[in-house]
């Protein structure tokens, strides 16, 4: 089994900062793609930033210069550092691993999200 687990979510001031992290753990052969993705109410998850199957880095556009995403595949861990934050960031953040398990193919695991509230 393959677990992915956010956390790090909460309540956060306008112009104020939060840090996300997310695990993969359980029966892994290899991670291929890692990252974090939003839906806020009424809207579609959108992605926000990622680690792709090239090793590059994706952003979306809104959070360009704000947000930065690392790794430590040591721990399978992808983390999101989120500054500046703004009231429209309001949203449940989501991880998704792409990955490979010990006994299944390719598959696109995500975690149970984690809510980010941001609000003076």
């Amino acid at each position: 089994q393959v677990q992915v687990v956010e956390s790090g979510g909460g309540l956060v001031q306008p112009g104020g900062s939060l840090r996300l992290s997310c695990a993969a753990s359980g029966s892994i052969f290899s991670i291929n793609a890692m990252g974090w993705y939003r839906q806020a109410p009424g809207k579609q998850r959108e992605l926000v930033a990622a680690f792709t199957t090239r090793g590059t880095t994706n952003y979306a556009d809104f959070v360009k210069g704000r947000f930065t995403i690392s790794r430590d595949n040591a721990k399978n861990t992808i983390y999101l550092q989120m500054n500046s934050l703004k009231p429209e960031d309001t949203a449940v953040y989501y991880c998704n691993a792409r990955l490979i398990g010990t006994y299944y193919p390719e598959y696109d695991y995500w975690g149970q999200g984690t809510q980010v509230t941001v609000s003076s």
